[in-house]
């Protein structure tokens, strides 16, 4: 997501239901401790009192973090027209099949389905738009905005992964700014040893060190407030340390210091292998904020990538405000590139969303701003201006990551997509 402002000063108070829940998870598990990744899952996707269930609308969203759909419709008119050339280059089928992955408030398909209406009505006329969203309560909040449309227009469905047969996607999944919030495991280097970040409720840690009794550690949890810590202890996964060999980083070198501390994803990889095993003829379109993993896990980034999102601003303690602020970290694209290869796809291109959204036509956008209409006003063509170049900002929403991979097609049918052509004057 993106960073605006400084580091947060007051934050909003936990949700005291989440935080016992997720008190009551630590509990019952075996050691009395979970990974991080179970506990960013609950903060962030518990169906009723995690973040995406409790800010489930645009201005609760909005309150922390803004994406491109944000700004004003350019974002997915741009999409569109690399969509419709994907449409071509897979010689029109009917049906095209546009796959968005994490759809937030809704806001870009009212954007690309109303472009290809207007200036790709072949394509539109193919379209079939689905849409496949983990959280139910963004889930509801995406059908209650859209429903003049769905009313309108019979091709926008809501699907789960279950819903869709292996080898049957024709056509493009996309997503914006969803690999970010997965889940994550933190990984540190301690004793020239990886070991994994778990999260354990203090109350019930004293307790434990105190007494073996069962009684008394329920009585522990009860009478107390959750006070959340983090332990250090093996892997809970063998994958953990596969997913290094995946990208040819050697954490125990001796580049590396000593407490090194990081992320892995690895809800990316069984992501991909989902999409990888339903698309039989198309693209994968991924568009974040991230790095090849040779920057990801620099030796200097020894601290990792995870940050707290809150009212425009952002922190790193995600024991506070449990439930009130969003969580993310960076994407490592080389993982999912080797992942994919790994499933069947081919990567064609990686990019920056400048560039790309450049190459798509923006900067005919910007050009248009010389002679705008006679009736705008000199405060809209400001306003209008700051949001094209918002979109390309090489420091903010311009250095997001562009990764389109294939399934199914040639390489001249990949390689020719109009958004990884970079205009001459930007090269």
């Amino acid at each position: 997501m993106l960073n605006l402002s400084q580091p947060l000063i007051d934050l909003p108070e936990s949700n005291p239901q989440l935080c016992q829940i997720i008190a009551q998870r630590i509990a019952a598990s075996p050691q009395q401790r979970i990974t991080f990744a179970e506990f960013m899952e609950l903060a962030l996707y518990h169906q009723q009192h995690g973040y995406y269930a409790t800010n489930r609308d645009a201005e609760g969203i909005q309150r922390d973090f803004f994406t491109s759909p944000h700004l004003g419709a350019d974002f997915g008119e741009l999409l569109a027209v690399q969509f419709a050339q994907m449409w071509e280059q897979l010689d029109r089928p009917h049906p095209f099949t546009l796959v968005e992955m994490g759809a937030g408030q809704g806001l870009l398909v009212q954007d690309i389905v109303r472009y290809l209406h207007r200036h790709h009505f072949e394509c539109f006329a193919a379209l079939d738009y689905w849409i496949i969203e983990k959280s139910p309560a963004l889930r509801d909040a995406q059908q209650q905005r859209l429903q003049a449309l769905r009313q309108s227009w019979q091709n926008l469905h809501w699907r789960t992964w279950e819903d869709i047969p292996a080898d049957s996607i024709v056509g493009c999944c996309f997503s914006n700014e969803l690999i970010d919030a997965f889940p994550v495991h933190q990984i540190t280097v301690q004793e020239n040893q990886l070991q994994e970040i778990y999260v354990a409720n203090l109350p019930v840690v004293a307790e434990l060190i105190t007494s073996n009794s069962p009684e008394s550690l329920s009585e522990a949890l009860l009478n107390s407030s959750p006070t959340f810590v983090e332990i250090i202890a093996e892997l809970s996964t063998p994958n953990l340390a596969d997913y290094f060999n995946l990208i040819d980083i050697q954490l125990l070198s001796e580049r590396y210091p000593a407490q090194y501390r990081t992320e892995v994803n690895l809800a990316a990889l069984d992501w991909i292998s989902t999409v990888a095993d339903r698309l039989q003829r198309g693209y994968l379109l991924t568009i974040d904020y991230g790095h090849p993993a040779q920057r990801y896990y620099s030796p200097t980034r020894s601290q990792g990538t995870l940050q707290c999102y809150s009212q425009h601003r952002h922190h790193n303690d995600p024991y506070v405000a449990i439930g009130r602020q969003d969580m993310t970290a960076h994407v490592d694209f080389t993982a999912l590139e080797r992942q994919g290869q790994r499933c069947g796809l081919e990567t064609i291109g990686f990019t920056q969303q400048g560039l790309f959204l450049m190459a798509l036509g923006l900067g005919d956008r910007l050009a248009a701003l010389a002679n705008p209409d006679p009736d705008a006003t000199v405060s809209n063509l400001l306003k209008r201006r700051e949001v094209l170049h918002a979109l390309i900002d090489p420091t903010r929403l311009g250095n997001f990551g562009v990764l389109i991979q294939t399934r199914g097609l040639d390489n001249a049918a990949g390689q020719t997509l109009a958004g990884l052509n970079v205009p001459p004057l930007l090269r």
